[in-house]
């Protein structure tokens, strides 16, 4: 378990900058540390609270309620294969199964290496490109033992540049100035909106001019 690195203490604050409230950061800063260590540890949900202003039961009571946070240690690489009645009825239960013994784990285990997590999840809105499954969310369509068998091998070889290791959201990070965050006062102190008023304001400096 890690709080979270002095590098991303620092890239919290832009991001809590960016709210009018420190704990409308909660769910970035959440994923900003499952990043870090590749699930959401106990110490760096305490650390999040620490720096938003709330307690480390609120940013667990928000975390939990989304499945994409995992709260213990998982492999790698997370492989959710769809079990819902539209994979299901095009073969979800059956790639399944044959996950289970490519991987050598049941639903809910990691690999002895680290690498894998294997998962039997409910519908994950591919319902046309049945059967599917997920990598660390990445999603696969209409996959067949042999295209999952050649998935797994590139994994394991470190082949696939398209599926980043687990708790990574995207491989580019929004970066916003000062000057480009809008609407980030209170709601009660909110007239107009900042764009409005912007806007307002800019006219009125063109007709001085």
């Amino acid at each position: 378990m890690a709080r979270l690195t002095p590098d991303n203490v620092a890239l919290a604050a832009a991001i809590i900058a960016r709210y009018p409230r420190p704990k409308s950061a909660t769910i970035p800063l959440c994923h900003l540390a499952q990043e870090q260590d590749g699930y959401l540890a106990q110490d760096a949900m305490a650390h999040i609270a620490e720096l938003i202003g709330i307690t480390g039961a609120e940013v667990m009571g928000t975390a939990s309620f989304y499945e994409m946070f995992k709260m213990h240690p998982v492999g790698t690489y997370v492989v959710n294969v769809c079990t819902n009645i539209s994979c299901q009825l095009s073969g979800g239960e059956e790639l399944l199964e044959h996950a289970v013994g490519v991987l050598g784990i049941q639903p809910g285990g990691t690999t002895s290496d680290g690498l894998f997590t294997l998962e039997d999840v409910e519908c994950i809105a591919a319902c046309t490109e049945a059967p599917a499954c997920q990598v660390n969310y990445r999603y696969f369509h209409q996959v067949s033992n042999e295209q999952f068998d050649e998935l797994v091998a590139d994994l394991r070889s470190g082949t696939r540049s398209d599926v980043p290791a687990h708790g990574t959201l995207g491989s580019v990070r929004q970066e916003l100035g000062a000057d480009q965050i809008a609407n980030i006062s209170a709601p009660e102190e909110q007239t107009e909106p900042v764009w409005i008023r912007r806007h307002r304001e800019a006219a009125s400096a063109g007709e001085s001019a």
